[in-house]
Parts: structure tokens; sequence; C-alpha cells
């Protein structure tokens, strides 16, 4: 209880430090913000070192634009900003910073020296700050460009420091945020170092496709499945795994929109729709997944950390990435592929040198701009040799003052429509799986798995032509609500409507339910209306988990099973029903209906190339 309810000023040192803790609470954030300001300031070249997971030592140095030297310790003041002058710019922000927060808020909780210079100046200048105070200024000669030092950090709010995980766990952190920007910026050369060790380097010229091979791994790479997919002002460009390469958790996806990373529920959700019965249950696709909208048709101003965005039209982005996503998945390319591995084959030299770290002796008492800087030659040719042969396309947007993208395909046409009705079937083995071929391709189609998702799709078409009746309840039965949904009916109410439910209002945040819809128990309905109203911004097309599961399950009755002997004619009518479904490469369980194998793996295996 309070003793003193006087209201009194806080210092400013305090409120510095209160104001600190919404923009940094762990290394990352450092790391995160200082990066955004290397590539709004126009940097193509960004070198990204930390020490014990970034607490004791974090180093950003760019060849960007640079501070005149009369703003640098305006910089470091609260709200000073050069990427927004007026309350209509935040409607249309198309740089990654504008708060004009980060660096007062790094200073407060650090020790902090800039080194910076622009085109115009003729010599650099130095800062040293500690705890947000100036200690030192001087000119100094250094490059064109800014290098921040970050050291001791949380030196003076000790009581945050125990809330860090270990060193491992904050550098990993890190990292990840480094991958992720250098695979959304490939015209900008990244280059990670770990404690002296440097993990990675970009070149800074290839595409995204080049990135993830460099960053990831060649096996992950060369299996995604390249989307790009316009809608009016809208673009979607991605790189997405076939459905038999799943992991058990959403660590291998990656949203940018506009160029910034994000967490986003809406995007997410798209994603698991597209993939709803092509992978099972609790695994999840790789995804490297980079939208554009209108900047003012997405608000990023929601929290200091700027993870966090808003789309003005939900159902619209939600519909359009799910479509595009669909679209790639139906290719070729989205067909499991026979992974034979040859035993044979030896490493290249290539690939020996890339499992082989490079271990550079970082100085921490002079800081060698230039050096940093210089192109390293020998990490390069790695690289350049991997991707030498692939085919480059630009993205151009006049509009967006983000960095355009590059990005280059993979090398095999993951763009080939796949044609099911036009294969040539040979027959049948074990009267259980079909043999079929194209001009390039030898295929092998579970007829089971593929009789199922013809049976199961029609019977799904069924039932959602069906007209929603109601079943009137004997006692009407009332649901509460959460104020904040009570008041937003318009949002919701009309979709329970055409589902064939009876609902009212009844109070202030309480609505009876009258009816149900006719294919649902009184328990299923209620437990599903909980469910809606706990996601009303992502509820999609309702499907009761029961009725859903009754048609997987009689469309698994019905269909042929192993064993049973299938003339060519049902054959080639099974192959056209199957390329008439809307996913014909999954059965309802997400079990492959299709593999492929293609003439040059065939050749491989037979040593003829």
């Amino acid at each position: 209880m309070l003793q003193n309810n006087e209201i009194n000023l806080l210092p400013e040192e305090v409120s510095e430090k209160i104001a600190a803790g919404e923009v940094v609470d762990r290394p990352l954030s450092i790391v995160k913000e200082l990066v955004e300001n290397s590539i709004d300031a126009g940097s193509d070249n960004i070198v990204v070192e930390i020490k014990n997971g970034g607490k004791t030592y974090i180093r950003v140095t760019d060849n960007g634009a640079g501070i005149p030297a009369k703003d640098v310790g305006k910089a470091f003041q609260r709200h000073a900003t050069s990427k927004i002058r007026s309350t209509a710019d935040l409607d249309r922000i198309r740089t990654l910073g504008f708060r004009g927060e980060a660096l007062t808020s790094i200073a407060a909780v650090s020790k902090v020296e800039i080194i910076t210079k622009t085109v115009a100046d003729k010599a650099g200048i130095r800062m040293v700050l500690e705890g947000g105070k100036t200690l030192e200024e001087s000119p100094v000669g250094c490059s064109d460009g800014t290098t921040i030092i970050v050291t001791d950090l949380f030196y003076n709010t000790p009581a945050r420091l125990k809330f860090m995980k270990t060193d491992g766990a904050e550098g990993s952190l890190i990292i990840d945020f480094v991958s992720k920007m250098a695979l959304a910026y490939p015209d900008i050369r990244f280059r990670m170092i770990n404690n002296g060790t440097v993990l990675f380097s970009t070149r800074g010229k290839g595409g995204v496709h080049s990135n993830i091979l460099t960053i990831y791994s060649k096996q992950i790479g060369d299996r995604l499945i390249e989307i790009d997919e316009t809608d009016g002002d809208y673009r979607v460009q991605a790189f997405i795994s076939p459905p038999d390469t799943t992991r058990p958790n959403r660590r291998g996806q990656v949203y940018f929109v506009n160029g910034r990373s994000v967490s986003n529920r809406i995007l997410e959700t798209a994603v698991s729709a597209a993939y709803q019965e092509r992978i099972a249950q609790g695994r999840c696709p790789l995804i490297y997944l980079f939208l554009t909208v209108p900047p003012d048709r997405v608000d990023v101003n929601i929290h200091p950390n700027k993870r966090e965005v808003r789309f003005d039209d939900n159902d619209r982005v939600s519909r359009f990435v799910t479509n595009a996503l669909n679209q790639g998945l139906q290719t070729r390319a989205g067909l499991p592929s026979l992974q034979i591995k040859d035993p044979f084959r030896e490493k290249t030299k290539v690939e020996s040198a890339q499992e082989k770290p490079v271990v550079i002796d970082v100085s921490d008492a002079q800081v060698d701009i230039k050096s940093i800087l210089s192109t390293i030659r020998d990490e390069q040719k790695v690289s350049d040799r991997e991707v030498s042969d692939n085919r480059v396309f630009t993205i151009e947007d006049e509009e967006a003052d983000y960095r355009s993208t590059v990005y280059d395909t993979p090398a095999d046409d993951h763009r080939n429509t796949l044609r099911l009705d036009e294969l040539k079937p040979l027959g049948s083995i074990f009267a259980t799986y079909i043999l079929a071929v194209d001009e390039e391709h030898f295929y092998l189609i579970d007829q089971h798995a593929a009789h199922e998702r013809v049976f199961y799709e029609k019977l799904l078409s069924q039932f959602q032509q069906e007209e929603k009746n109601t079943q009137l309840l004997l006692t009407p039965t009332i649901l509460e609500t959460t104020p904040a949904i009570a008041n937003s009916t318009d949002l919701w109410i009309d979709q329970l409507l055409k589902m064939g439910f009876s609902i009212e209002p009844f109070g202030v945040k309480a609505f009876r339910i009258k009816g149900i819809p006719s294919f649902m128990e009184l328990n299923q309905a209620m437990s599903f209306l909980d469910g809606f109203m706990g996601d009303i911004e992502t509820a999609g097309p309702v499907m009761d988990e029961k009725k859903l599961g009754k048609i997987i399950t009689s469309a698994c009755k019905s269909a042929v099973k192993a064993n049973d002997a299938l003339s060519m004619d049902e054959i080639r009518r099974l192959l056209k029903d199957l390329s008439e479904a809307e996913n014909p490469l999954s059965c309802p369980h997400g079990r492959p209906t299709i593999l492929v194998l293609s003439a040059q793996d065939i050749e491989r295996l037979f040593k003829r190339a």
C-alpha cells in the first residue's frame, strides 16, 4: 500500500532505464536494432560480431551512409530519428526503424562506442557513452559507414542479468536472426562472427536460394519449392518444403513482411491451411516466406520490438498466401521423391571446405574498420562455385524503400505443372502400386491412398453443399464471452448464423443459443463455440472434427484396398479422377499418394550420369 501519495517526476536515469526495458531485454534486441539501422542506412556490407552470447561484447559494422558529426550526439537522444517527420508517416512506414528509441535505450543499459563517417565528412567521429552519458568525443580516421560496439550489457541493472539464458542460448538467438536477415537481403553481404569464429559469410550478390545453401544446408535447399505469386499490390515469394520434408516444430519457418522479420499468426495459419491433409499431424513444413504489401495496408507500430504487424485485411492476406502455396504444392516439385544415397560417392572439396569453420583472431584493443569491411575472397570462393550456374531474376518495386530482393531459382523446374491424367500407365505391382511414366519421370502411385483421396473429396463436397439446417434446443443454453467479443458481433455473428446456429444477445456479455447445426451434438457445438470465440481473428471455414473423421473413415472404407487388382481401364479412370482432386498428392491422413523418380535419378543409379 502506498505510504506517500505525492506525485513526483522520475529522475532521467530512472525513466530511461524503464523505457529501455521495452526495447532492450536481451542481447538479441541490440543486434536487431543495430542491423536494421545498418540496412536503413543503405549498407551492402554488414558484419556482426558477438562474444559470450552478446552479454559482454557486440559489434555491428556497416558501410552505409554514416551519421554526420554534428548529429552523433543527437542520435542518442530519445525520439531522435531521421526516418519519419510527421504523424502521417506512421501510416506508410518504409524503413525498418522509425521510433527513435533504439540507440538511447541501448546506451542507457550498457557501455557504447560509436565510430562513424559520412561521404561528405573528411574525418569520422568517435564517441564513448556509459549509462547514456557521453564520456569521450573526438575526430578519428575511418572508412565511410558506422561501427557500434556495445559492452557490459546491463552492468548498471544487474537484476536483469539473472533473467538471461546461457551464453550459447543467447548467442543462438542472435545467429538465427542474422541468418534470417541474410535471406531477406541477399544483395547485402553479411558476416557473422561468434567468439572469433566466422560462422557464415554470404556473397551479397546472390539470391535467397543461394543463401539458404550457404547458411542452412544444401540438402534442404535443393528440395525447396519456389513460389512467386502476385495479386494486385500484394506479392508473396517463398521457398517451401515438399510435404515429405517436415520438422516437429516451427523453428524452420521464416516470415518477412515488407523486409521486416515478423511473428504473425495470420501467416502461420495460412501456411497450416495450405499443408492441411498433406503432412502428418504435429509436423511442420520448412517455410521461407517474404510477403510484400502496400505500406498503408499494414501496421508495424504495434510494439517497440517491431516484431508484430497487423494487416488491414486479414482474410485477403490469408487467402492469398494459402492459394499461392497450394499452387506450388500442386506442381511436380510437391511430389515426394525417392531419396537413394550413392554409397560410392565421395565428398567434394567444396563440401569438405564448408564443414570447416574459419577462425580469425579478433583484437579487442583496436577496431580496424577497413579490415572488417574488406572482402574475404577465400570464404567467397566456395559459395561462388556453388551458385555460379543458377539462374537469377530480380524483384523490382519502385514504391518500396526497403531493399529490392534478388532471388535465384533452384536447378529443377518447380513450376512444371503435374498432369496426372496425361501419365501413361504401365500396370501395377503387388496389386497395390500403379506404375506410370511421362517423358522424364517414373511414378509409383498407391492405389488405396489415391482412391481414398478421390472418395474423400466427393464426400466432403457433398457435406459442404448441404443446407445448414438448424435443430432447435428444448432448453436454450447461455454462452458467456468477454466484453470485447460481445462488442464486436459484426465480426463473427453472421458466420455462426450461416453455419446453422441460432444465437442472440442475452445481457452485456452473454449470448443465448437457441439452436445448433443439425450435424452437431450439443457438446460438440458448445466445444466448437468456445474455440471459435477464443480465436475470432483467425477462425476459418468450419468443419466439425467428428464429422470430418466420419467422412475420412467412410472414404477409407470405400476405397480400393491393397491387393485389389485393377484393370488398365480402372487405372486410367483412377488417374483421371485423382487429377481432378483439389489435393491429389496426399490422402486425407497426410500420407503421399504418389512417389516420383526422374530419368536422371535412374541414370545415376546405373552409373550412366
